[in-house]
């Protein structure tokens, strides 16, 4: 049986080598293309009052241009010997017009592919076998062939210089695009972890509650154990209702569905009923709205329904017998939202090394949506989040540096 390699390194590999397997049949042609073009042109020499080519002049005719298979591969090489094969044809007194393609396309080609200190002496090399052209020839102008000498290479030259400069931003804007792909995708890891934890965190830290609470209560108050287990149940099903849509949105259309969510996202409109699982949790959680509601963007609707909610897994997680107040306030230009609570003893936990994943997660939502938040311990004992986040589109454009 025949194994065939597999993997990112063969696929490389196997693509440079299908690429450099083309590059080189297209030189075979470009050379054969010239070459004869400078055969069909050997015959005009005796029109020109120039030697006639005899078969010695088109063997040196073909071995100038036959190094041009090689150019793209060793160009400054190639330019050498293709000027070293046309000086043999010089010398030998025959038209020199016939090879010019040849060393030609090698300056141009050297130009495309090499720094400046390569190129402009592979031009001035084809300058100079021009004016040498020029000294051995008896019929020529010699304003022409200086002429000639210094316009032919410095063209070829600068196009060639300008064909390396544009295949340099070429492959630096590739690059670019391929960093910032890089930073993309980071960003949306980042959310989806963000999401992830929010869901996750929230949702086991009541059900870990209630189980407990039936667990304590299970022999001596059954009505509880069910309120419990009602809870349970209906947490586990939020979660996966959130997480299927998580999943949904991150699903490919490879089969031609959206990945548009099933649902819509959870807004300030579900507070109550966030707060009302809470309380089920053990945790006394008042809700205040003030201001009048009004329907906001989803996305900071999203943002705010986060907040809240990473903040009261805190308390459940960190202040276990605190009492929580949310309050959300309605203003012209904005929606403030603060979670406060009067735990004791746990505050150096909530707010080591700058905060854990949720923490982050709270300043990286607030700094998305241009906002600003505060988290820390209050003077008069116990922990509070305060978000502040604008409900314009231009302000929530300016919040690079919102966050505190």
């Amino acid at each position: 049986m025949r194994i065939r390699p597999r993997g990112p390194f063969w696929s490389i590999s196997a693509a440079s080598r299908s690429s450099t397997r083309r590059g080189i049949a297209v030189d075979t042609l470009i050379a054969a293309a010239l070459t004869s073009v400078a055969l069909l042109l050997g015959p005009e020499a005796a029109r020109q009052g120039q030697n006639p080519l005899d078969a010695t002049a088109y063997t040196l005719v073909v071995l100038v241009h036959l190094p041009l298979v090689l150019r793209g591969r060793a160009p400054v090489v190639v330019c050498c010997l293709v000027h070293a094969s046309w000086l043999v044809y010089i010398t030998a007194g025959y038209w020199p017009v016939v090879c010019s393609f040849g060393p030609m396309l090698a300056v141009y080609t050297v130009a495309s592919l090499r720094p400046l200190r390569i190129s402009v002496p592979c031009a001035a090399l084809m300058g100079g076998v021009w004016i040498y052209a020029g000294a051995v020839s008896h019929h020529v102008s010699w304003p022409s062939v200086v002429g000639q000498a210094v316009v032919y290479p410095a063209v070829l030259w600068r196009f060639g210089v300008v064909a390396r400069r544009s295949a340099e931003l070429t492959l630096q804007l590739r690059r670019e695009q391929a960093e910032r792909a890089r930073r993309e995708v980071a960003e949306e890891r980042g959310r989806i972890a963000r999401e992830l934890h929010d869901v996750v965190a929230h949702h086991m830290s009541v059900i870990s509650v209630q189980t407990g609470l039936a667990r304590f209560v299970f022999d001596t108050d059954r009505l509880t154990v069910r309120t419990a287990l009602d809870t349970i149940d209906a947490t586990g099903k939020e979660a996966l209702e959130e997480l299927r849509r998580m999943l949904t949105v991150l699903r490919t259309a490879d089969d031609g569905t959206s990945g548009a969510p099933a649902g819509p996202m959870p807004g300030l409109a579900r507070l109550e009923e966030m707060t009302e699982r809470v309380r089920t949790g053990g945790v006394p959680v008042a809700l205040t709205v003030e201001g009048t509601p009004r329907p906001l963007a989803p996305g900071v609707e999203l943002c705010a329904y986060r907040v809240v909610q990473e903040a009261l897994t805190n308390v459940l997680k960190h202040a276990p017998g605190a009492s929580a107040e949310v309050r959300l306030r309605y203003e012209p230009h904005q929606v403030s939202v603060s979670v406060t609570d009067d735990g004791e003893g746990v505050i150096p936990d909530r707010v080591r090394a700058d905060g854990g994943h949720g923490l982050i997660g709270m300043r990286e939502r607030a700094k998305l949506y241009g906002g600003q938040i505060s988290i820390g311990p209050q003077e008069q004992g116990g922990f509070a989040v305060r978000l502040l986040l604008p409900t314009s589109a231009r302000a929530a454009a300016q919040g690079d540096d919102a966050t505190t």
